[in-house]
């Protein structure tokens, strides 16, 4: 079988053709553009479809370097720290401790949903942890770092069963967040009561100048550098593997109210584009790379769990998280958030919004809130149970 393996530089320059083919794609398909699939996933599973048809029937393979996959996530993420100010943290403060309550209190349903369902086949319900809030609130990266320390504790299968329940999740989360948003806005003809800070009716054109773009780079830059040095530090502290991406975010949020406390010009809209552009890139990178295969050959009883961690979500997310986060617009798009983080992961939950207030009209308090929760605060709650719950099952 042929194998095919891009480079860092190639791969960034398919997923950009994959951005501008899911935009093709939700354009022309009414289903697409009117549940608020995001283009990148729809480009870049696309992709992943196709490399799923070439690799089972023997013909070719396509890998790539996936450092400018890191690169753009750690990039987007470090845009989101830099929306963190503290006046908007002491006017979001309840909607964040409300949002996060949600968010532990569903890591506690998957766990216990995962290893009901395991212990119910007769194997080990630890194996349902790693289908439950391990890949799922977690994501990959958490699955990986779990499933590790699973193998080590004889558990026979936790990584695989992790990583592949995280690939689901990432797609599922995707494709759920936009669709029940909708559901929810159109059943209660939803609307967005904030203005749109441009020029233009869409809100994508803004002026700038070459100097500001410039002084946003710059600013990105130090908060990247530094943040890696506050992660490592984070780690080396807590002995808790975070993601890569909450040191930057810590650190942009801190150069943020330094700026905003000596009065001098926030490059804020500049930021957000490029923002918005690594937020594309990586999240069609991320779709690319999924080995949709490793989801062909699973064992019934881990085919039943996602399906039962699906039902579960709509069930909590459309019923729970939208009445609980104020039955508003706000709510809506926080619903979409909350499927995106708490099924796959932050950037998931970011795109899904994204697909939202594009189409419906922005919600601050949603992109406050989400980020907040599902990139810095629910990571530390999770590590916490989960360990628990591996102790509590042994």
């Amino acid at each position: 079988m042929l194998e095919v393996n891009l480079n860092m530089y190639q791969a960034a320059g398919i997923a950009a053709i994959l951005f501008w083919w899911g935009n093709f794609l939700v354009e022309k398909i009414r289903f697409l553009k009117e549940k608020c699939i995001p283009a990148p996933l729809v480009g870049g599973v696309f992709f992943a479809f196709a490399n799923t048809v070439l690799t089972l029937s023997g013909v070719m393979k396509v890998t790539f370097d996936d450092t400018l996959q890191s690169f753009f996530m750690l990039v987007f993420f470090t845009t989101v720290g830099f929306t963190v100010s503290v006046p908007l943290l002491k006017s979001g403060g309840k909607s964040i401790l409300i949002m996060l309550l949600l968010g532990i209190i569903m890591i506690f349903l998957q766990n216990f949903l995962g290893g009901g369902i395991m212990a119910a086949f007769g194997l080990d319900p630890r194996l349902g942890v790693a289908a439950g809030a391990t890949a799922l609130v977690g994501g990959p990266g958490t699955a990986a770092a779990i499933g590790a320390t699973m193998d080590q504790m004889g558990i026979v299968g936790g990584s695989t069963v992790g990583i592949t329940a995280a690939i689901f999740g990432l797609v599922m989360g995707s494709i759920m967040g936009g669709p029940t948003a909708y559901r929810r806005i159109k059943q209660f003809n939803l609307k967005s009561s904030e203005t749109i800070d441009s020029d233009s009716e869409d809100g994508e054109t803004f002026k700038s100048t070459s100097a500001d773009f410039t002084q946003a780079a710059m600013l990105l830059a130090v908060a990247v550098g530094i943040g890696t040095l506050v992660s490592n530090l984070l780690k080396d502290t807590t002995g808790i593997a975070f993601p890569g991406y909450i040191g930057a975010m810590l650190v942009a949020a801190a150069m943020r109210n330094i700026i905003d406390a000596s009065g001098k010009k926030f490059q804020g809209e500049e930021i957000e584009v490029v923002g918005n552009l690594s937020l594309c890139l990586f999240l069609a990178m991320a779709m690319m790379s999924l080995k949709l295969w490793e989801l062909i050959n699973l064992a019934l009883p881990l085919i039943i769990t996602l399906a039962a961690q699906v039902v579960l979500m709509f069930l909590f997310s459309y019923y729970v998280v939208f009445n609980v986060m104020g039955k508003n617009y706000n709510a809506a798009v926080q619903t979409a958030g909350f499927i995106g983080f708490a099924m796959g992961a932050t950037s998931n939950a970011m795109a899904n919004m994204q697909a939202i207030t594009r189409q419906y009209g922005p919600a601050r308090e949603a992109y406050f809130v989400i980020p907040m929760v599902g990139g810095l605060f629910i990571d530390f709650f999770n590590a916490t149970i989960i360990t628990g719950f591996l102790n509590w099952w042994a």
